[in-house]
């Protein structure tokens, strides 16, 4: 298969392969050993001077002044740049001065990886700079980076901004919008953090099966496969909950485990099917003591991303230190709405939907007619951090019977800046309760709700067992990392977001600019400077290609005559 490449392409291959006729191997297999890096020189060399006079820094090139027997290029490691002084006569002291008068100044390009010999200094012109003793290749790229330009000031022009090409090609996009590593930085401080928190209290680390035989955990539509070897279906895993109460049955105080679900639902700014969600769950504990662990939880982990718990989310500001504000779930729908819908039936709370412009479905029942009104009224009210508590049994088949409270459930969620990022219970573990709410899901099921919880008999059988008293919390750790960071979107905080599949360049045939007017042997011409259909030439501006072809004559010594301009012209017509 055939692959149309730029011109830019084309010249970086031939540089390639001029580097191998000269006995260098741009893809060296040896160890190159770094001893500092960009941010390490930058801040300590004027206190420490003497620590850097000899360095080794290894990284891409980023910008280049090429001037006669010295030059410039800064360097881009993973903790940002620096400068990078080079001199012909220091890295080749020899009379063969290829080295520098070939390889450096025509063989390399801006995004090849180099390693730096040397010593830290500052120039004339107070810029510290890196004097370059030993120039080692190693990587040659052989696609150009997207030319980002950064005025005095670091205001940054033509830039790559557009969010598809960022998240798709994330590799291009933290290499020139290496500022967009702060986010995740911080994701990886968010999950360190918790992660020391829980070992601090004794709590167990452990995983989980992905691939389940039964999906539950949750209320949400599963991602199917299907095993050869059993000849079986099964499920990628929507919650690891009913493996980690499991655990508690087995005689574990405390377990936790980071990881991913999948969901086969809709993808928006706070949606991805592919997400990371913390689960843990605590013997001998209730939701009324979980409340006060999440709040000591977040605290920390605001400290550890901001070194304060006061944090600026969008055009708010959010306080995750001290106690959250607590609000049932009627009382939470009275207070935005007005409506105590507290004693309605079903058909009450139809009807309220329909009252309110909230769009329904015959498949839903009580607890989801009550859950859409919260959704559609509340929730974006909830800017600081709010605790809504005590839900209709309805709509938590896994969490105990309120102790006080007839018909509603011991559970809460946190919400922030109006979205839900924490779910808790006081976990019901009477089995007999939980084989009826089963039963439940399963006539709900039947009414076509394709988000029921399906029977878990092993599930069941380990109850029968004995599950102490317990409470479990899960958190959306890709929400909670958005408020940290104070992105809007969730493709932001994610490495690889799930993304449509990608569309290929449509390549054109020959016979197709041949009717547009080109001669057939400048076909290929064409394609080598990046046109792959007459779309694309049409696009292009006429006299540029035009003075492009005559380059292009030359550098690949082409016995073929030159078009006219007036010819060229007729091609865009």
């Amino acid at each position: 298969m055939s692959i149309a490449l730029s011109e830019q392409e084309i010249f970086r291959r031939k540089s390639l392969q001029d580097l191998r006729d000269l006995g260098i191997n741009p893809y060296p297999a040896e160890a190159y050993k770094v001893t500092a890096h960009a941010k390490d020189i930058t801040e300590n060399f004027n206190s420490q001077p003497d620590n850097y006079k000899e360095v080794t820094i290894a990284g891409r090139i980023m910008t280049r002044r090429i001037m006669g027997s010295a030059s410039f290029f800064e360097l881009q490691d993973s903790t940002g740049r620096i400068q990078v002084y080079i001199k012909r006569d220091d890295i080749c002291p020899d009379e063969d001065k290829t080295l520098y008068n070939t390889v450096f100044k025509k063989l390399l390009d801006i995004g090849d990886y180099v390693g730096v010999r040397g010593f830290a200094f500052i120039t004339q012109t107070g810029e510290l700079s890196v004097h370059t003793q030993e120039l080692t290749i190693l990587s040659k790229s052989l696609k150009p980076l997207p030319v980002v330009k950064r005025d005095d000031a670091g205001n940054i022009f033509d830039g790559f901004t557009d969010p598809e090409m960022r998240y798709r090609q994330r590799y291009v996009d933290l290499t020139v919008n290496p500022d967009f590593k702060n986010i995740f930085i911080a994701r990886s401080k968010v999950i360190s953090t918790m992660r020391g928190y829980f070992n601090d209290q004794g709590w167990m680390e452990v995983e989980t099966p992905i691939l389940q035989a039964v999906h539950g955990g949750a209320a949400a539509r599963p991602f199917m496969t299907h095993h050869n070897t059993l000849d079986m279906p099964l499920y990628l895993r929507i919650a690891n909950e009913l493996y980690l109460k499991r655990l508690i049955v087995a005689g574990f105080d405390g377990v936790y485990e980071f990881g991913k679900m999948f969901r086969n639902e809709g993808m928006d700014r706070t949606h991805n099917p592919e997400f990371t969600a913390m689960e843990i769950y605590v013997a001998y504990k209730d939701y009324i003591w979980m409340m006060a662990m999440v709040e000591e939880c977040l605290a920390k982990v605001a400290m550890a991303v901001h070194g304060k718990t006061l944090i600026k989310v969008g055009s708010n500001e959010i306080e995750f230190g001290g106690e959250y504000e607590k609000l049932s779930m009627y009382d939470s729908i009275l207070k935005y709405t007005g409506i105590d819908v507290s004693a309605m039936d079903e058909a009450a709370l139809r009807q309220t939907c329909r009252d309110l412009a909230i769009e329904v479905d015959s498949t839903m029942g009580k607890g989801k007619l009550v859950d859409e009104i919260f959704s559609a009224k509340v929730e974006a009210n909830l800017i600081q951090p709010t605790y809504i508590t005590d839900y209709p049994i309805e709509m938590t088949p896994l969490a105990k019977k309120h102790r006080s409270k007839d018909g509603l459930v011991e559970r809460f969620e946190l919400f922030v800046n109006g979205k839900e990022i924490a779910n808790a219970y006081s976990e019901l573990n009477d089995p007999i309760d939980q084989r009826e709410r089963f039963e439940d899901q399963l006539l709900l099921a039947g009414r076509g709700d394709e988000e029921a919880m399906a029977m878990d008999d092993d599930f069941l059988r380990a109850l029968e067992y004995g599950m102490p008293p317990t409470s479990g919390l899960g958190i959306g750790i890709d929400r909670l990392v958005m408020l940290m960071t104070n992105q809007s979107t969730i493709q932001e905080v994610l490495f690889f977001p799930q993304m449509r599949p990608e569309k290929k360049a449509k390549v054109a045939t020959a016979d197709d600019f041949i009717a547009a007017g080109v001669p057939a042997e400048w076909v290929p011409v064409l394609n080598k400077m990046g046109f792959n259909t007459v779309e694309e030439l049409k696009a292009g501006n006429p006299n540029k290609v035009f003075n492009d072809l005559g380059g292009m004559r030359k550098k690949l010594k082409l016995d073929i005559p030159m078009p006219t301009k007036d010819e060229v012209m007729k091609w865009f017509e």
